[in-house]
């Protein structure tokens, strides 16, 4: 599971280094590569390519033509590029990727579970601080006691 959150830096040519906790869940549970695409708030989502390709099998049993499901496919699918990690543990993250997330010199790799969220340091600011305020929203308080403890 990819958990906690890595302030690091992205280059001119939009490289940008994998955490080295974050490296080794990689690593360790999938490969070296990750599947990078647009989120639907203002940041990128890296995934190991084993579990996009069980997003993308879900999404295709879906019918294409659904609202939903075509808003999807054009949002995160047709966004996505493989980004494979170089022998230094960076990957270069696409100019169109940076554009959507605003990746510019400071950046926030956040482990959320299964998937990795990259932000810029202003985004991931503003995100925490809308997450703090729905904190206490009803939707929130439901999840948490749906939760089970082991």
């Amino acid at each position: 599971m990819f958990r906690g959150v890595y302030e690091h830096q992205i280059d001119a040519k939009g490289r940008t280094s994998l955490p080295a906790k974050l490296r080794e869940t990689l690593v360790g549970a999938y490969d070296e590569r990750l599947i990078v695409t647009t989120a639907l708030d203002p940041c990128l989502h890296a995934y190991p390519v084993r579990e996009w390709e069980a997003l993308e099998t879900a999404l295709a049993r879906r019918n294409p033509m659904e609202p939903g499901v075509k808003t999807l496919m054009r949002l995160y699918v047709a966004s996505a590029q493989e980004c494979p990690l170089d022998k230094l543990g960076r990957l270069l993250i696409p100019p169109s990727l940076r554009a959507y997330a605003k990746l510019e010199k400071d950046v926030v790799w956040a482990g959320m579970v299964k998937v990795i969220e990259l932000w810029s340091q202003e985004g991931w600011a503003k995100a925490q601080e809308d997450a703090r305020q729905e904190a206490t929203s009803p939707d929130v308080l439901r999840v948490l006691g749906e939760l089970r403890q082991p």
